[in-house]
């Protein structure tokens, strides 16, 4: 199945955009994958000559297709017109096993806890090429489509 529509909606851009493909995304879940390019900025400084990925950039990149993608998907499902999303990270409870460096693909699953009241909140899970668990936890956020 063909998510680019979803895709085309996300409200983020290069350098910060942290989705290269939606493997599956339904009512309750999302899967997707993302390669981390070796040239990012982030890896600068972090750390001197042994260059590992942010905690914090591997959160978003978990918020972006765990959360954002699925909210998307649960607002076109409500609404056809969803052209002008708002939203916002509410909170993030993760976990980290593993690191992750440059040039590293990994893949996010998302697994719906509940969506009401325009809260979504996912239980989120990242695992490398070889399926070894990375990070894991929970990530809310808010989610409305404005009508224009």
């Amino acid at each position: 199945m063909d998510y680019k529509n979803i895709l085309e909606k996300l409200p983020y851009s290069t350098p910060f955009l942290f989705v290269d493909e939606l493997l599956k995304v339904n009512e309750i879940s999302a899967e997707g994958i993302y390669t981390f390019p070796e040239d990012s900025f982030f890896y600068i400084g972090h750390f001197k000559n042994n260059p590992v990925t942010p905690g914090v950039i591997l959160t978003e990149c978990m918020a972006q297709i765990g959360v954002v993608c699925l909210g998307i998907f649960l607002l076109e499902n409500e609404n056809s017109d969803s052209k002008n999303i708002k939203l916002a990270l509410s909170s993030s409870e993760v976990d980290f096993y593993l690191p992750v460096f440059p040039g590293e693909t990994v893949k996010v699953v998302s697994e719906k806890l509940f969506y009401r009241f325009n809260k979504l909140k996912c239980e989120v899970r990242m695992y490398s090429k070889e399926d070894k668990l990375i990070c894991r936890g929970k990530i809310a956020g808010m989610i409305k489509n404005e009508l224009a």
